[in-house]
C-alpha cells in the first residue's frame, strides 16, 4: 500500500492521474457522441490510465442515477405511464422467458447455478442493478458476482456500439428502436446511450420502458430471498452474504421529476435545460463506465460465463427484434 502511495505522488504519476478527469470534462462538449465517450474511456482503461478504478466506478453509478432522474424533466408523466402499461405484458413474458432460457443454457454449458442466475437476471431486467439486488438475495460467492458483472459489463459496451447502426440498417423507427433497446440491452446506462445516439424519441421511449422494467427487481429479489431463506451462505461469500437487496430508488426520482414538470407547465423552459443537461451528463457517465474496462476485468471473465451471456443476449436481442418488426411488441 505504501508503495502505491509513493508511486502516485511522483510528478509523472500525478500527470497520469489527471488524464481521466480531463477527458471526462471534454465529454461535456456537445459534439462528443455517446459511443466515442465509451470507446475513449475504454481505451484509457485498457491502457492502464485509470489510476482510481473504485472512484470512477462510484462516480459512474452516481452520475447514472442523477442523469436518469434529470431525464424525467423532459418526459410528460402521461407518456411514462402509457409506456409502462403498454409494455407490462411484454416485459413480464420476456423476463420469465429469459430466466428460464438462461437456466437451460447454463446447465447445457456447465456454468455454476448462481453465476447462471446472476447473468440471466442481469440480461432479463437491468444489468448490474439486477445482479447487485440478486446478490443480496442469493448470497453467492464473491467470485460469481464478479464474473456476472464483468460479463454483463462487456456486453453492455458492445450493445451501445452495435445497436444504433443495426437499427438504421434495418430501418427501425424511433419507436421500434426504443422498444428494442429497452428489451435487449442490459444496463440502463447503455439503453439511454443507445437511445441518445438514435434520436430523441427513441431516447424517451427506451428510458421509460427500461425503468418500468427495472421495477421488477423488487418482486424477483423477494422471490429468491424467500427461496433461499434458511440456506447456508457459501464459505467464501464474504460481503455478498451480508448485503441487503438493492432497489433502484432513482426510478422514483425520475417519476417524481416528471410529475412536477407535468403539474407545473411554467417550469417547461427550465425542464428543457435540465433534460439537455441530463443527456450530456449521460455521455460523461458512459465515459466513466468505459474506463472500467481494465485488463483485470477482462481476465476475470471465464469462457463459459461469457458464452452463456453472449448466447442469451443474442437470442433475446434477435427474438425481441423479430417480435417488434412483426408488431407483436412495441
Amino acid at each position: 500500500m505504501e508503495k502505491n502511495v509513493l508511486v502516485e505522488s511522483t510528478p509523472g504519476s500525478s500527470l497520469r492521474g489527471w488524464v481521466v478527469p480531463l477527458a471526462a470534462v471534454a465529454c461535456l462538449w456537445p459534439r462528443v457522441p455517446a459511443v466515442a465517450a465509451l470507446l475513449g474511456g475504454a481505451a484509457l482503461g485498457l491502457a492502464g490510465l485509470n489510476t482510481r478504478p473504485r472512484l470512477t466506478a462510484r462516480t459512474a453509478h452516481l452520475l447514472l442515477q442523477i442523469s436518469v432522474v434529470a431525464l424525467g424533466a423532459s418526459l410528460p408523466l402521461a407518456q411514462i405511464a402509457r409506456a409502462g402499461l403498454d409494455g407490462l405484458g411484454v416485459t413480464l413474458f420476456s423476463i420469465v422467458a429469459t430466466l428460464l432460457l438462461g437456466r437451460w443454457l447454463g446447465r447445457m454449458m456447465g456454468v455454476p447455478d448462481d453465476t447462471t442466475l446472476l447473468v440471466s437476471g442481469g440480461t432479463a431486467i437491468c444489468g448490474g442493478s439486477a445482479i447487485a439486488a440478486l446478490a443480496g438475495a442469493l448470497r453467492p460467492r464473491t467470485h460469481d458476482v464478479t464474473i456476472a458483472l464483468a460479463t454483463v459489463f462487456l456486453l453492455n459496451g458492445v450493445a451501445l456500439i452495435v445497436f444504433p447502426p443495426i437499427g438504421h440498417a434495418l430501418g427501425l423507427t424511433q419507436r421500434q428502436f426504443g422498444w428494442w433497446a429497452a428489451l435487449a440491452i442490459h444496463d440502463t446506462s447503455s439503453v439511454v446511450g443507445a437511445g441518445l445516439a438514435y434520436g430523441s424519441a427513441a431516447l424517451a421511449l427506451a428510458t421509460t420502458v427500461k425503468l418500468a422494467r427495472a421495477l421488477w427487481i423488487a418482486p424477483l429479489t423477494l422471490f429468491f430471498s424467500v427461496r433461499r431463506r434458511g440456506e447456508a451462505a457459501p464459505a467464501d461469500a464474504g460481503t455478498t452474504a451480508a448485503r441487503r437487496p438493492h432497489f433502484p430508488w432513482f426510478i422514483l426520482g425520475f417519476v417524481a421529476v416528471a410529475a412536477i414538470v407535468t403539474t407545473f407547465p411554467v417550469l417547461a423552459p427550465a425542464a428543457a435545460v435540465v433534460g439537455h443537461g441530463a443527456e450530456r451528463m449521460m455521455v460523461v457517465t458512459l465515459f466513466f463506465i468505459g474506463v472500467g474496462f481494465t485488463r483485470e476485468a477482462l481476465r476475470v471473465v471465464g469462457v463459459r460465463p461469457l458464452g452463456l451471456g453472449l448466447t442469451l443476449w443474442l437470442i433475446v436481442g434477435s427474438v425481441s427484434l423479430l417480435a417488434i418488426k412483426l408488431g407483436l411488441a412495441g
